[in-house]
């Protein structure tokens, strides 16, 4: 289907999570009632890093900002159907909160992770640092030689069905007037400080008051095509769904080994996931995996961290990408300075689906009023790149 004008307010090209985030937000916004069009070059969504999203949602990090993002994003989940209107055909979203472990092994480490939950509890998450001790007593399947303490957090954490926030992004924005056509923008016609027409695959030529970039791993891609540059790259992560001979009996948290190695309840199964110990930039297309990895890497981190973890079975395992920021391991949001209706949405480097309402109603903010208006996201400027002045988060995973 091709696009029903030659001209829309908005273009965003991607309409994976964070293309429909921002097309839904603006759909309702008060005060925009411009035409926009979703260009999505895979309906299907295959490979998007949406569909291969382990869906899991935190407020530790250390920063007060991205602490502020999912707590939002938590409000969304649960107040889902409100958010969405009231609309009688939209479900309950699931939300189950056994909490992020996050494992310390050194006493520097656990010292970080102190401070790191005193910013956490001072803007009202229910994170609390745990004692070697105390992680026993609460969790006794654990083996913690070398284990120094552990911050937890039951409340607002754990997984979500992030699949069923990314359809109704797209159905009501759809219902709102949103387009969307299966096409590739393969060009930019840049003049000066705008971006005023793309060009699609099909032949097609789009113009456009205001460009969003919500490209994912492709991201630096759409963004050269305007003449800009961003430093993010396609990088493998693997995921493995495994069942146990002993079932521990309780919700395992989404526990963070100091090995970098993660490992979660899913349902009846387990879930492992993390990257090869060499992490290569690969192309977004390149989905190969090296299936010696269970055998060599995350079987032997798990079931020493896990003992009743030695018996185990590997159901199903893929690999996704992360959208990584090779600067500092966060989004870029917002305009470039010198293309001021360019907009960016990518650089997530794993926090993405938990990010999406957040980032999606500031991008709406921003393309509507020119600013801000419920969280401050300008820390996320492209500016700080140019600068060379880092986004500060210790928590990345």
């Amino acid at each position: 289907m091709s696009a029903q004008h030659t001209s829309y307010d908005v273009v965003i090209v991607g309409g994976a999570i964070y293309g429909s985030s921002v097309a839904w937000w603006l759909s309702q916004m008060s005060g925009f009632d411009g035409r926009i069009l979703v260009v999505e070059r895979d309906p299907t969504y295959e490979f998007a890093a949406t569909s291969h999203t382990n869906s899991c949602i935190r407020q530790q990090f250390s920063n007060p900002v991205n602490i502020a993002i999912s707590q939002f994003g938590a409000e969304f989940i649960r107040g889902f159907q409100d958010f969405m209107g009231n609309d009688p055909d939209v479900p309950k979203l699931a939300m189950h909160c056994f909490g992020y472990l996050y494992l310390a092994d050194t006493e520097e480490f656990a010292k970080t992770l102190q401070d790191s939950q005193q910013i956490q509890q001072s803007l009202g998450a229910a994170t609390r640092f745990m004692t070697r001790d105390e992680i026993a007593a609460a969790y006794p399947f654990y083996n913690l030689e070398g284990i120094t303490g552990a911050n937890h957090n039951l409340v607002n954490e754990g997984y979500f069905d992030g699949g069923t926030m990314f359809d109704w992004f797209r159905r009501m924005a759809r219902r709102n007037g949103v387009e969307y056509i299966q096409d590739e923008v393969v060009a930019m016609n840049r003049q000066g400080s705008r971006v005023r027409s793309v060009v699609l695959k099909s032949g097609g030529e789009i113009s456009c008051g205001t460009l969003v970039n919500a490209t994912g791993t492709r991201g630096a891609a759409s963004a050269r095509m305007a003449g800009l540059d961003i430093p993010v790259e396609a990088r493998r992560r693997y995921t493995y769904i495994f069942d146990a001979a002993e079932p521990l009996g309780q919700d395992l948290p989404l526990t963070i080994d100091p090995s970098g190695v993660h490992f979660r309840t899913d349902g009846r199964y387990y879930m492992a996931g993390g990257h090869a110990d060499e992490d290569p930039a690969v192309d977004p297309d390149d989905f190969d995996a090296d299936h010696s990895l269970w055998e060599e890497k995350f079987w032997p981190i798990i079931a020493t961290r896990v003992p009743a973890f030695e018996r185990v079975r590997v159901i199903n395992m893929w690999v996704g990408h992360y959208d990584y920021n090779t600067f500092d391991q966060n989004a870029i949001v917002g305009p470039h300075p010198e293309v001021d209706n360019f907009m960016f949405l990518n650089g997530f480097s794993g926090h993405g689906l938990q990010q999406s309402p957040a980032l999606g109603r500031g991008l709406a903010e921003i393309i509507t009023t020119g600013e801000y208006r419920s969280i401050d996201l300008s820390a996320f400027s492209v500016n700080r790149v140019l600068q060379g002045e880092k986004f500060p988060e210790k928590a990345v995973i």
